[in-house]
């Protein structure tokens, strides 16, 4: 894969709101998204969670997304409730806050983006496998650092 899918796979899309992941509340378990190093302290950040390899990185086709304003801060916490199972997490800072991810005209992201496992790509976009962790017991933490 080359750069170029990268940037169409980051996301390439505006901000839709975000939907509740599909299984009931009785099979989700806590997990607490620890994201630090934001290049804004006022821009929107969008957290898009895959749970399964054949969407990952595909506009919408994410399991769900939220939008967090880091209200001045430049780290946040956003606890959420997963199903158990095999998850992704790859996120955007709206600089501008035109709802969107910018790109050059290689359509490469010119805005701030990070995936779980903090996989930090060169030149293809990073597979599901790299980005994946497993949500298995309440309490999980995913720590990411976004990237400039």
């Amino acid at each position: 894969m080359n750069v170029l899918p990268l940037c169409s796979l980051l996301i390439g899309s505006s901000f839709l709101g975000a939907a509740v992941p599909a299984a009931s509340r009785d099979e989700t378990t806590s997990v607490t998204v620890v994201v630090s190093s934001l290049v804004s302290t006022t821009a929107s950040v969008r957290l898009y969670f895959y749970n399964n390899r054949e969407g990952f990185l595909k506009s919408g086709k994410w399991a769900f997304s939220k939008s967090v304003k880091p209200q001045g801060k430049s780290e946040f916490s956003l606890p959420v409730e997963l199903p158990r199972g095999e998850w992704a997490v790859a996120i955007t800072q709206d600089l501008n806050n035109n709802d969107k991810i910018d790109k050059n005209f290689l359509g490469i992201p010119t805005e701030p983006y990070a995936f779980s496992n903090n996989v930090r790509p060169t030149i293809a976009a990073p597979g599901f496998d790299e980005c994946k962790f497993t949500v298995d017991e309440p309490g999980k933490v995913v720590s990411i650092v976004l990237k400039d």
